[in-house]
């Protein structure tokens, strides 16, 4: 079987997929969601048969002029004082579903993110080579955002306009059965619209989701790269890109929005055509004494009350498809394929001594394109190994490969005779310390920063600072070890540098892997540098990757990478006295100077 096998994880793509995998969440707060839906059933009930009462007590008044009697002011003052709590009823249950569906959704989207967080570190490494982290990052705040803010709504008007409808057609019946069939006529069209709305507008909301992430996308990537498209005049180029990706989320955002927002105008008239005839009806039933005032009245207003949610079906639709649009892009993140379980890795070096061996390793990042060719070496512990090669040789790739960021189609690559794959990938990595050309310092003090991931005292901190030679600079900075570093921190690029060499040091792992680590610095302190590491990697396996060759000088062996494959191999003195390829590469840089 390949190195390279991922799990295949099913993944949303539909909106009733996406339906089911967000009741799958819901049941966990199945009894909350309970709750707050009887609730709203409850207090809905309570709102009807307020205005039951309401229309007893205008059938008293009628009737009471009619038999020329007094009115029953008991029987009044008790049917509005049971109304009024009904209603006091109704709001209070209203507002208690609402808190609880609200508490039901911000635990719904804790464990969404904490899924989502947790999603990005089982992923390999190969899928950010093809996802934009702008839309990544739209997924985690957009995304939930809108299935938080959605869901909550969603239920509570769902189940209310249920409960509306039903207690309004109950009262109808009870009423006038021939009114009732009037207003039943206008259920069939209303029911038309939400099908034709519903058909034309999802796909306009599944794309308007997609192309939020993709404008997330773009801005990302123009800010932090903001001073390369100034340097090279770009400006026109990425707004013109930025306005192509923008004018695709207008045109979805107001297509979605104009076709589901033309539901409530549609609604609108078809309820207000079955309320105007069920009120001419109404009043020739009142003339013939067929029914009283109060009846009509309440019929009348439990039409209103049996369109009203009618009528908000459109906001409802409307906000079930963005909620299923976000709630699918959510899904089909968390079901991307992820790397393999290691529950079965239980392989670990009690006393590293640092020898490594590549045995005929084949990798590609397309499975079909292998850029490294049945590469073998062996590294004995305590050297010094240097990879040199032109770009694309496969330098960076082959240290990806080492601490398994990507994983081999075929061969293996063992430490102190275990393979790298009989262990944890966090069992691996702690093998190694590693600086990259690229500086990454987050938001925190110096300290924090040195000492990311390790417990170490003040005064070892501040030796091994000196050992790497800036101890002087950090204590010439605004705060010294305290200095609280943030984007406008006026550190160089240099520096920073410095500062991840240093937390190499501060971690003393067994071996070390340094990929162009003085590549940004001076001169006169890529020298104290090199004497620092040179201190450093005694007695450890180091991997050094350098452009300058004259940074490598004293490597135990060195490397040369061609195309993939090892073409030459040995130290300094004796690949230059070859006259080979690396003795090319070497007269080349001098050349050039």
């Amino acid at each position: 079987m390949p190195r390279g096998r991922v799990n295949q994880v099913s993944k949303a793509r539909d909106f009733k997929k996406s339906f089911r995998d967000l009741l799958k969440y819901l049941k966990a707060y199945k009894w909350a969601v309970l709750l707050a839906v009887c609730l709203i059933v409850v207090g809905t009930v309570l709102f009807m048969l307020a205005t039951r009462l309401v229309g007893d007590i205008t059938n008293e008044l009628q009737t009471a002029s009619d038999d020329e009697r007094a009115i029953n002011f008991a029987l009044v003052t008790k049917n509005a004082l049971i109304a009024l709590s009904f209603l006091i009823t109704n709001y209070v249950f209203n507002y208690s579903s609402f808190v609880i569906m609200t508490i039901v959704s911000q635990n719904i989207t804790y464990r969404l993110r904490k899924e989502i967080s947790e999603k990005i570190n089982r992923l390999p490494l190969s899928f950010y080579d093809h996802e934009s982290f702008g839309d990544i990052l739209s997924r985690i705040t957009n995304d939930v955002d809108i299935t938080a803010n959605n869901l909550s709504s969603v239920v509570n008007q769902t189940f209310q306009s249920i409960t509306m409808i039903i207690s309004a057609v109950v009262l109808m019946f009870t009423i006038n059965v021939p009114m009732t069939f009037v207003t039943f006529c206008c259920i069939p069209l209303s029911l038309l619209i939400v099908l034709l709305v519903v058909r034309f507008s999802q796909k306009y909301f599944r794309i308007q989701q997609n192309a939020l992430g993709t404008v997330n996308g773009k801005i990302e990537e123009i800010f932090t790269n903001h001073t390369i498209v100034k340097a090279y005049n770009l400006e026109p180029r990425t707004m013109s890109d930025f306005d192509t990706s923008n004018n695709e989320l207008y045109n979805a955002a107001w297509k979605s929005q104009f076709y589901s927002g033309i539901m409530n105008p549609l609604f609108g008239l078809v309820g207000n055509l079955a309320y105007i005839t069920c009120a001419l009806m109404g009043a020739f039933y009142a003339i013939d004494k067929v029914l009283l005032i109060g009846d009509v009245q309440v019929f009348i207003t439990s039409v209103r009350n049996f369109n009203q949610p009618l009528s908000n079906i459109s906001s409802i639709s409307a906000s079930v498809q963005n909620l299923m649009a976000a709630n699918e892009r959510i899904m089909d993140f968390l079901g991307a394929s992820e790397e393999d379980p290691e529950d079965d890795k239980t392989a670990t070096i009690e006393n590293v001594k640092g020898s490594v061996e590549f045995d005929h390793v084949v990798f590609g990042y397309d499975p079909n394109v292998p850029i490294i060719h049945d590469f073998s070496a062996k590294v004995t512990p305590g050297q010094k190994v240097a990879i040199v090669g032109p770009t694309g040789a496969g330098k960076t790739t082959l240290i990806s490969l080492l601490m398994r960021f990507y994983d081999i189609q075929s061969g293996d690559i063992r430490v102190d005779g275990v393979s790298i794959y009989d262990m944890k990938r966090s069992t691996v990595r702690d093998l190694f310390g590693m600086v990259l050309q690229d500086t990454w310092l987050f938001r925190g003090t110096i300290r924090e920063n040195l000492t990311y991931g390790k417990e170490i005292s003040d005064k070892e901190l501040e030796h091994i600072c000196k050992e790497a030679k800036i101890d002087h600079m950090i204590k010439s900075l605004p705060g010294g070890y305290n200095m609280e570093l943030t984007e406008d921190s006026s550190i160089s690029q240099g520096q920073k540098q410095l500062l991840t060499i240093a937390r190499a040091m501060v971690q003393n792992s067994p071996m070390l892997i340094l990929d162009e680590a003085t590549s940004n610095v001076d001169t006169r302190t890529e020298e104290l540098i090199q004497e620092a590491m040179d201190r450093l990697t005694v007695g450890r396996t180091s991997f050094v990757i350098a452009h300058r060759l004259s940074t490598i000088k004293n490597a135990d062996l060195i490397l040369v990478l061609r195309d993939g494959n090892i073409v030459e191999q040995g130290t300094h003195a004796g690949l230059l006295s070859a006259g080979g390829f690396y003795s090319d590469l070497y007269r080349s840089q001098f050349e050039n100077k």
